[in-house]
This record gives C-alpha cells, structure tokens and sequence, in this order.
C-alpha cells in the first residue's frame, strides 16, 4: 500500500514540506512542537515550541549548511540533513567560530559581497562545530 519515495525526485517546495516532516519528527523525540509557518517570519520557516512553555526555536530549513547576512541578529537556527543526520544550528554562533577562527577571510567574496555562504558537504571544521548540534 505504501511506496518510499525518492527525495530527488521531490520539487523544491515538496522537499521542503519533506524536510519539515523529518525535521519535526526528529524534535518531538526532545519535547518540541514545530509550528509550520506560511511565510518566512523574522526568517523562520517554523517554530519550535518546547513543552516547558518557555524554549521557543526560530527555524529555517536548508538543505545544507549555511550562513547569510539576512539572518545576523535574528535568533536564527538553521536546520539541515547531513549523512542522515539532522542538525540545527545557532546561525549567528556559526558565522561568529568563522570569523573566529578566520575561516571566512577579508577576501570571500560570496560573504562580504554576495552576503552568504553554502557548503554542499560539510568540511571537517563544519562537523567537529556542529557535533553540539546534531539532534
């Protein structure tokens, strides 16, 4: 009755309702509720709702591991698959361990100029920082 689907066979917004899916199951286990959200608020796709009443998450699903200057001081966690893995990441605290550790220099043009970055896999930097964050 039931056929596994293939992800690549997804369109951009069905891969996204996929991801929010796989990203929500994997939070409940956590004591989260995530609230899709019809339009990107303050840059969130959904909120991640703890039952302590208190924890709230801003979220934006990412197919992979990013950063962008329109999410700097917003609150923003970014949440991406990787290796079956799912992680979710404080952004600002990501581009902050960059700049740290010089890992985005004064000459990374898809940062300073274009205002993000993307790895399509992460490097081993990205893995040993999101140990912390991988659900």
């Amino acid at each position: 009755m039931f056929t596994r689907i293939a992800y690549a066979d997804l369109n951009s917004r069905q891969q996204e309702n996929y991801n929010f899916q796989k990203v929500a199951a994997e939070l409940a286990d956590y004591g989260f509720n995530c609230l899709r959200l019809s339009d990107d608020w303050q840059g969130a796709d959904f909120i991640a709702c703890h039952i302590d009443g208190e924890t709230f998450i801003k979220v934006q699903l990412k197919g992979r591991l990013c950063i962008d200057k329109k999410y700097l001081g917003k609150g923003i966690h970014i949440a991406f698959f990787h290796g079956g893995a799912c992680y979710l990441y404080d952004h600002d605290a990501l581009v902050q361990h960059l700049l740290d550790n010089g890992l985005i220099g004064d000459s990374s043009v898809t940062w300073h100029e274009k205002g993000g970055r993307s790895w399509p896999s992460p490097p081993a930097w990205a893995l040993k920082f999101l140990e912390n964050y991988r659900v």
